[in-house]
């Protein structure tokens, strides 16, 4: 386990007993019936959880990603769509806090800090993913303003956020081709709303939705930074910051499935003994603590990476592709222990089964990953 800090360890059981009181106990019925958690939002926007990594200087908590991954792991215990709901947020926050401009901040920032104002992440598109550079979102310079028109896909936070960080092409002939992408500050409006929402396997209750541009006009003082060409650069430090959520998240499920399985291999009795006694279980539970514990380690130390400022798309990278699988690996293990009871909707391991696979793929797919640890991994090695 991490140490943590005194401060570390006061924020840690304050949203711990958040969960334990006000969202494990009701889940389960707002999962089964995909509801959007109102309360528990509230609750999160009362401790200050949107405003958690934003600095001081604009209303927010200041704190360092470390501790961010600690609280997303507290909520994913509890119910993963919740870290979910925070992650694009969070995600926004940081791209304007690191690359925005002064207005940008101050107008922004402590409205996102207060939750005032929910933000939303958009780079995918119906006709592609993982082709990050094959945006075909279009933002049309005119006068002081943009026109975009272009369809968005997998938006969390899409019906809710209003405000919601987008990659556009705003140069369709610049060289080389990543100069023509940029990252607009998109607000809800005319010509911008949410589409259609997403029916999904799990990931239940946070909203997963298209997001539609017919030309809603977006002020240029809306364009990160101020410059344009530098969207893919900007996204793509961001989503560092998705890939801490999405490795941190993945410990959360992982470790709810852990301390249920234990819980019930002391009590299952096979043989005459609880099944713990065996030690088949025993080395299933020896594997998935061993996982959990790695995964953590893995996290925290992208984190502090992120945290210091310096290139770490390499360890974003293995923190998410390792603990997404070895979340995966966990909960089929919870399952096997649980036997046939793991695969009913009373006990809480089916929802965890159902809630894993969208880490594999979510904040960029295990295979592009991989991709990017090698590539990052080789061009060290040339230097």
């Amino acid at each position: 386990m991490t140490p943590m800090t005194e401060e570390q360890q006061a924020i840690v059981d304050t949203v711990r007993d958040f969960v334990d009181r006000e969202v494990i106990p009701l889940a389960p019925d707002l999962e089964r019936r995909d509801a959007y958690p109102e309360a528990m939002v509230e609750g999160m926007r009362e401790l200050g959880l949107f405003g958690l990594t934003v600095p001081e200087a604009y209303g927010g908590a200041g704190l360092d990603l470390v501790t961010y991954a600690m609280v997303v792991e507290e909520l994913a215990r509890g119910w993963m769509s919740l870290a979910g709901v925070l992650n694009t947020h969070v995600i926004t926050a940081y791209l304007i806090a690191t690359f925005g401009t002064d207005e940008q901040r101050q107008r922004f920032l402590p409205r996102l800090a207060a939750a005032e104002l929910r933000a939303g992440f958009s780079m995918s598109e119906p006709q592609g993913g993982s082709d990050v550079q094959a945006v075909r979102t279009v933002a049309e310079r005119q006068d002081d303003a943009y026109l975009v028109t272009g369809t968005k896909m997998w938006a969390t936070n899409g019906a809710r956020a209003g405000l919601v960080a987008t990659l556009v092409r705003t140069d369709p002939g610049a060289e080389p081709p990543h100069r023509q992408l940029s990252c607009l500050l998109c607000e809800k409006g005319p010509g911008f709303t949410a589409g259609r929402a997403i029916d999904k396997l799990g990931y239940k209750g946070v909203e997963t939705t298209e997001l539609l541009f017919t030309g809603s006009r977006q002020p240029r003082a809306n364009l990160l930074g101020g410059e344009e060409g530098r969207g893919f650069q900007q996204m793509m430090a961001g989503i560092e910051v998705g890939r801490i959520n999405v490795a941190a998240r993945a410990i959360g499920v992982a470790r709810s499935a852990f301390e249920h399985a234990i819980r019930y291999a002391r009590e299952r009795q096979a043989f005459g003994r609880p099944i713990a006694e065996h030690q088949a279980i025993q080395f299933k539970l020896a594997d998935m603590a061993t996982q959990i514990e790695a995964s953590r380690l893995l996290t925290h130390a992208a984190a502090q990476r992120k945290q210091r400022g310096e290139r770490s798309d390499v360890e974003a990278g293995m923190a998410k592709l390792f603990s997404s699988e070895a979340c995966q690996q966990v909960v089929l293990e919870a399952m096997r222990i649980f036997g046939g009871y793991g695969y009913a909707t009373a006990y809480p391991i089916e929802r965890l089964y159902r809630d894993a696979p969208l880490l594999i793929v979510g904040e960029g797919t295990n295979e592009i990953q991989r991709l990017i640890i090698a590539r990052g991994l080789l061009a060290r090695a040339a230097d």
